[in-house]
């Protein structure tokens, strides 16, 4: 059985990431998608409130497992015997920043190995950040993310 990690914070889930989770989860018999905990970072939304959301978006895909972690990447593949992590590469930058990652996992743990896959030119500009950003200001995320995800960042910022 092949398992494959797909990781990231999610803070929201986006269209690109719905497009990477569509296309991975083609090529795993099991899709973890792992939501990291990253104590550096103030999220929008809880891990709780961020699985629930995928959990929701990704119904009906399959072989989709959505978990949570904190910490060193490399512990949670070795924990669950992942056999590749799966990172998306957006532009330049995105490849320069993931493959210094992949090489710096690879020295602590040489069994892993990160597949990258090219986003779709529809979404290349979409971050989670960004998302936010033009959301708090009022902007018109539609075609950003998912429908579901609209209606959790409206009840948030209600609240």
């Amino acid at each position: 059985m092949r398992i494959n990690l797909y990781p990231g914070t999610f803070d929201p889930i986006t269209n690109g990431h719905m497009d990477m989770i569509n296309r991975a989860v083609k090529f795993s018999d099991k899709l973890v998608i792992g939501v990291l905990n990253n104590p550096s970072k103030v999220p929008f939304f809880s891990v709780e409130e961020r699985i629930e959301m995928i959990k929701e978006v990704t119904d009906g895909l399959g072989n989709i497992v959505v978990d949570s972690f904190s910490g060193l990447l490399i512990n949670y593949v070795k924990r669950n015997d992942i056999d590749a992590v799966i990172r998306g590469l957006r532009a330049t930058t995105d490849f320069e920043y993931e493959f210094q990652m992949a090489q710096m996992n690879r020295k602590l743990y040489s069994q892993m190995e990160t597949l990258f896959l090219m986003t779709k030119s529809d979404y290349s500009y979409i971050s989670s950040s960004l998302v936010k950003e033009v959301f708090m200001f009022g902007g018109n995320i539609e075609d950003l993310v998912p429908e579901k995800v609209i209606e959790y960042m409206k009840k948030k910022l209600n609240n």
